[in-house]
């Protein structure tokens, strides 16, 4: 089991038509196939500065890899992701 997990912070203000569609992108992530478990969560603590969390897991690496590489995500990172996230943070796990 892979999971990935993704932090960030946008450009744009809480509320604001930019993050709303963001969202509503993010949210289509969860139909790519072998995407397993997805949630999008907004940050609720003060220990840092980032606004949300994405989580997905794979059942292993092979469909983390066809993940990457499905067109569905390669095209939410040209139009979404490269124009509306400020800054992140990537962490892939691996069960010990």
């Amino acid at each position: 089991m892979i999971q990935h997990t993704v932090v960030l912070k946008l450009k744009y203000p809480k509320g604001s038509p930019e993050e709303k569609e963001f969202l509503s992108a993010v949210a289509e992530l969860a139909m790519i196939p072998g995407v397993l478990n997805f949630q999008s969560l907004r940050q609720i603590g003060k220990k840092n500065d980032f606004d949300y969390c994405l989580s997905m897991e794979f059942e292993n690496m092979t469909a983390y890899e066809a993940y990457n590489a499905h067109p569905d995500h390669t095209r939410f990172v040209t139009t979404y992701w490269a124009k509306y996230v400020e800054k992140f943070l990537e962490l892939d796990y691996a069960p010990i």
